[in-house]
């Protein structure tokens, strides 16, 4: 393989790795999970780019119960972004997928409004439900409401699995969304991935941001550029000499 070839390669792997949300820890829940709490971190981008200093949060999450084919909780969003780093945002909504498929959802408290299978802004594409502090039509949020830096906001929710509820119900691919930002030159509004989750029978597995997957990738560039200048030369053909 060439070296040009062997670049674009490397260029390939590393924009697929850097371009693609990352996705952390799913939740799995049962009967046996009912009053388990989890807790689900977030960061903040636009665009599928790096994490934005200053944009955080965190969502908490405890199943209360499972009855007449719907799974009930608890949630608490707390915006997590730095008091006095100049950086402001609202919390105005919250999303993720689940497996099987909810036939409804509802909620209550500060977001008390829900659509499903609607796109969620920054690229991350149609997510299975998402809760608002505003009605809207679609997961992209707009309005007021939600939760400014160092504010919490709760309520419930339910997801509706039209009746019987599955045995076991997957949770995943969070994302939350930011609006009102302050303090970040040419960004109004953001999304954050789940970037870890801890709580219940989790592990709490951190997510590499996407800085630190191209750092890899261009490490693994440099390992193949090296090994393809060691590689010792054939040696020359030997020409015989005849009288």
């Amino acid at each position: 393989m060439n070296l040009k070839r062997l670049f674009l390669r490397a260029l390939a792997i590393v924009g697929v790795a850097t371009a693609a949300p990352a996705a952390a820890e799913p939740i799995l829940l049962d009967a046996g999970s009912v009053g388990e709490s989890f807790t689900i971190s977030f960061d903040g981008f636009v665009d599928g780019g790096p994490s934005i200093d200053g944009l955080g949060s965190e969502l908490t999450l405890t199943l209360t119960g499972i009855e007449n084919g719907v799974y009930t909780f608890d949630y608490t969003m707390t915006n997590t972004g730095a008091d006095g780093d100049g950086i402001g945002s609202r919390v105005s909504g919250f999303a993720f997928n689940t497996d099987p498929d909810i036939d409804s959802a509802t909620s209550t408290g500060t977001y008390g409004y829900t659509n499903t299978g609607s796109n969620f802004p920054n690229g991350i594409g149609t997510v299975d439900v998402c809760f608002q502090a505003r009605r809207t039509g679609s997961c992209a949020g707009g309005g007021s409401g939600g939760v400014f830096d160092g504010d919490s906001g709760s309520g419930t929710l339910s997801l509706d699995f039209g009746g019987t509820a599955p045995a076991s119900l997957t949770l995943d691919d969070f994302f939350v969304r930011y609006q009102s930002v302050t303090g970040v030159h040419g960004v109004g509004s953001a999304s954050g991935r789940q970037t870890s989750t801890s709580g219940g029978t989790t592990s709490g597995t951190d997510v590499p941001e996407p800085g630190m997957m191209l750092l890899f990738g261009l490490a693994i560039l440099g390992l193949a550029i090296g090994t393809r200048r060691r590689r010792p030369r054939a040696a020359a053909p030997v020409r015989l000499a005849y009288a």
